[in-house]
């Protein structure tokens, strides 16, 4: 396991020379750039921008492990549903352009007025077909655990049935929802054989989320991936906040 940033909230007013200095300083080697924040690597990139930002992180030891989307497919317009798809095809071609492996999407939510196999089942589908789209760039697609009903477990699991494509992986999200119904581990299993290459986690200093079970159950499945800092609490001293974690993180890491 690996100790990283999402950009969301830690490090989103950073640009991006800012981000390479302070996660290093940090020891933090990797980062998730989460759109619309001020580093600025959206797909309005163009090309010379492009290489620009491949060739700051080719020359830092920070790795560009991804980055963090807004698309989402549970929308019953197609119109809508379309547009995400398509945005998320650009964000594979930017992610491949800038040196990163992989993409990552959410489920933000069910439809009142449809049945909830129906979305779920259109949610998958659109994995699949961005998935395939990405397996031509070397770009993974990564699936947050995210969105009211959605970030449930038994419907992430459906999700993935549907979502069959081997370039579709989930990215754990470290919600309050893991602990409902049978609780943390035997949510965990349902889902496990599909973890992706990124797990979002929040400041490990808090102890809202049960930690030491969690990170049992990484070590468990011998995890290998990259485990994000997602926090919204921005704190007076990020860079201080991100050091403290590190030392949290190796003793929950470690191999017992």
């Amino acid at each position: 396991m690996q100790l990283g940033l999402v950009t969301y909230n830690w490090g989103k007013d950073w640009d991006l020379d800012t981000l390479l200095k302070n996660c290093q300083e940090a020891g933090f080697l990797g980062v998730e750039l989460r759109s619309t924040h001020k580093h600025g690597v959206e797909p309005k990139l163009n090309e010379a921008e492009r290489r620009e930002v491949a060739m700051r992180f080719a020359n830092s030891p920070v790795e560009l492990v991804g980055l963090g989307s807004a698309c989402e497919y549970h929308s019953p317009d197609p119109a809508v549903l379309k547009k995400n798809i398509e945005e998320t095809i650009e964000f594979v071609r930017l992610c491949h352009d800038v040196g990163g492996t992989g993409v990552k999407v959410r489920p933000n939510g069910l439809p009142a007025d449809v049945p909830v196999e129906k979305t779920l089942e259109q949610i998958g589908k659109a994995l699949n077909e961005v998935a395939e789209f990405g397996a031509g760039f070397g770009v993974d697609i990564r699936l947050e655990v995210h969105g009211p009903k959605t970030s449930e477990l038994p419907h992430i699991k459906r999700i993935m049935e549907v979502a069959d494509h081997p370039g579709v992986g989930i990215c754990w999200n470290c919600n309050p929802t893991d602990l409902t119904g049978a609780g943390l581990k035997a949510n965990f299993e349902m889902v496990k054989k599909r973890l992706g290459a990124t797990v979002h986690i929040h400041d490990l200093r808090n102890d809202n989320y049960p930690w030491e079970e969690f990170f049992g159950l990484l070590r468990g499945v011998d995890y290998q991936g990259w485990t994000l800092i997602e926090e919204g609490k921005v704190p007076d001293d990020v860079v201080a906040a991100m050091k403290a974690n590190v030392p949290i993180f190796k003793k929950l890491s470690a191999t017992r």
